[in-house]
């Protein structure tokens, strides 16, 4: 009993020697990293109470304002900002993330820009385009315009068989009040598709407006200045 206890006590110099050896290393390590990430100069500052503050690192004291950094001489090396705050630094996210989506905004539109500019370099262009464009919406109404035509005639000569039951139309055979009802139903559904047509005319020429308006904008950026009267060869 009495050898273990004089093995623990010899034993105990040894484990707190090799703790303050630990520690000793982590201390160095921090320092090695502090060392690392500071820049080396003067630091000055003029803290909350109006103390003029020097350190050859960064003032705690001042880490809500501006730390000037100096040489050895004197002179100005650089400046360091002051420590946001959780809410400040979300302030300035949130600006950093609207000017980057405000920069891929105009990105796009120059892009949209050239690529109108590339497709439309002058107005004879965007006018056949538009002409061309025009005229495939008006085949489609013009072909939804005969079938309402042709179910218009085909209503007229059931209109006529149903003259033998004006005075009671239940009387009539049900496949001609289906052939009616048919006719009644296709009518309607070719006028509604003509109301499309006429509103897709309209959203087309409206389409072409508004890029002519911006490309006349752009025609003229782009377009080559005319010499001076006075600089013009003879």
């Amino acid at each position: 009993m009495h050898m273990r206890g004089s093995s623990g006590n010899c034993l105990r110099p040894l484990l707190l020697r090799a703790i303050q050896g630990s520690l000793v290393l982590c201390l160095v390590a921090f320092e090695l990293a502090q060392a690392q990430t500071t820049e080396p100069g003067i630091y000055t500052c003029t803290d909350a109470r109006g103390r003029k503050l020097t350190s050859d690192r960064p003032i705690p004291e001042c880490n809500d304002r501006e730390q000037k950094l100096l040489n050895p001489s004197g002179t100005v090396k650089g400046k360091l900002g002051p420590t946001l705050t959780a809410l400040e630094r979300t302030e300035l996210e949130l600006k950093e993330k609207v000017a980057q989506e405000e920069r891929a905004r105009i990105n796009e539109e120059k892009r949209r820009d050239r690529a109108l500019l590339t497709r439309y370099p002058n107005k004879g262009v965007h006018d056949k385009e538009r002409a061309e464009a025009l005229t495939q919406v008006g085949v489609v109404r013009k072909a939804a315009v005969n079938r309402v035509e042709e179910l218009l005639r085909q209503r007229s000569e059931v209109n006529l068989e149903m003259e033998f039951y004006k005075k009671d139309p239940t009387k009539a055979p049900a496949s001609l009040r289906r052939r009616a009802d048919e006719s009644a139903q296709s009518i309607a559904i070719q006028n509604r598709f003509i109301a499309d047509q006429d509103a897709e005319l309209k959203r087309v020429n409206a389409r072409f407006d508004d890029e002519l308006m911006k490309l006349k904008q752009l025609w003229a950026l782009h377009s080559p200045t005319e010499p001076p009267a006075s600089s013009k060869p003879r």
